[in-house]
């Protein structure tokens, strides 16, 4: 059974093409492989899996001669792609093509001939988005930054104003459709002479014929050009995250708005920090004298370093939190937090000299001082017997 398209993206049939793009866009950043990074083998599959399912039905609803084939047939790839397609006679092999062909001649004049392409070809609709990647430091994305972006997009062509033609003179009313885009059209069929309207083979669709081409664009209405724009990127910002710049895609279609920029954020990492959330992590070394007798330490942020006071008889493992020193919050005025893991550095390389005096030292220490995990230990031990 083929797959339904809309229950992929979760939109109604009847949803516009920008409500569609919107469901899209939404799970596309859902399950987008960047965001299943750190999770386990089995999840990235999965995500993978469902990314690329919601791609390929966003390929279909967002292509109007794909559209309008899975919408009448139940497969994108129209009566003869193997889904829900009217093919009585059960695929295109043997003798009955011409049957088939004959079956879809009736079935298409019942529903009235013809695509939606053929319908909307003069129907204004929006331009294609662009996606683009852009590469932050770690301190951009926390602090946010104004990024100029020069990329190359597809603009009404200046010189036609989009017409395709090199003048007014030069675009003339079709003669085989009179400008309507469709056509009638008698064919002799099993069950007698149908009437079917299709769209004009002779202008497209478009009820116009261009007898000039326009110079710059070959008749295209379109060409290609280079652009710069300043981007205010927001504190916060995380790897993977999506930022759209709206209508600055390629430009519509038959005077419908320019589609929309897309920025995907590529964070380089921290030489210290790993960020989690809006928290920063990161592990500090402490010497063995410091955890024993205690310290006042300075440990760096995102701005200006900052003194933590170590407690005599740190343990190894000691997290520490340093509030309001983290990274922004996208959608509110607030930070998150920096949260220190202490590692004890045990000294190496010592001389026979402070060897000896150090073993002299902790025997005595440990015949006199408190160890509480130690003891802990042993009775757990004991309990063992």
């Amino acid at each position: 059974m083929a797959k339904n398209y809309y229950e992929i993206l979760g939109v109604d049939k009847n949803a516009s093409a920008d409500e569609i793009k919107s469901a899209y866009r939404r799970l596309a950043k859902k399950y987008h492989p960047d965001v299943y990074a750190t999770a386990s083998e089995e999840e990235k599959k999965k995500a993978e899996a469902k990314f690329k399912e919601i791609q390929y039905a966003y390929d279909v609803l967002s292509d109007p001669q794909k559209k309008a084939a899975f919408d009448q047939y139940g497969s994108e790839d129209g009566p003869m792609g193997g889904g829900a397609g009217f093919n009585p006679f059960g695929g295109s092999g043997g003798g009955f093509g011409g049957f088939s062909d004959i079956f879809s001649d009736i079935f298409s004049a019942f529903s009235g001939g013809g695509t939606s392409s053929g319908r909307s070809a003069n129907v204004a609709r929006q331009g294609d988005d662009i996606e683009i990647e852009m590469v932050l430091t770690f301190k951009e994305a926390c602090f946010g930054v104004k990024k100029e972006v020069v990329y190359s997009r597809i603009e009404k062509c200046p010189t036609c104003n989009g017409t395709g033609a090199r003048d007014a003179s030069s675009v003339k009313v079709c003669t085989k459709c009179g400008g309507r885009g469709r056509v009638v059209v008698q064919q002799r069929t099993m069950l007698g002479v149908m009437q079917t309207e299709r769209v004009c083979d002779m202008c497209g669709g478009t009820g116009k014929i261009i007898m000039e081409s326009c110079p710059d664009c070959k008749g295209k209405g379109r060409v290609r050009k280079q652009r710069k724009v300043t981007i205010n990127i927001p504190a916060g910002v995380d790897n993977g995250q999506m930022l759209t710049q709206q209508y600055e895609g390629n430009a519509g279609y038959n005077g419908g708005p320019n589609g929309n920029m897309i920025l995907v954020f590529r964070v380089k990492p921290h030489p210290l920090f790993t960020r989690r959330g809006n928290d920063l992590l990161f592990d500090m070394p402490i010497t063995l004298s410091q955890a024993v007798f205690g310290a006042t330490v300075e440990i760096p942020t995102l701005d200006k370093p900052v003194n933590i006071e170590i407690p005599a008889g740190t343990k190894n493992g000691t997290l520490f939190k340093v509030k309001g020193k983290g990274v922004k919050d996208l959608r509110r005025n607030a930070y998150g937090d920096i949260l220190i893991t202490v590692k004890i550095d045990v000294p190496k390389n010592l001389s026979l000299k402070q060897r000896r005096e150090m073993r002299e030292y902790f025997e005595e220490l440990d015949r006199t001082a408190q160890y509480d995990e130690v003891e802990k230990y042993k009775k757990k031990l004991k309990s063992l017997d």
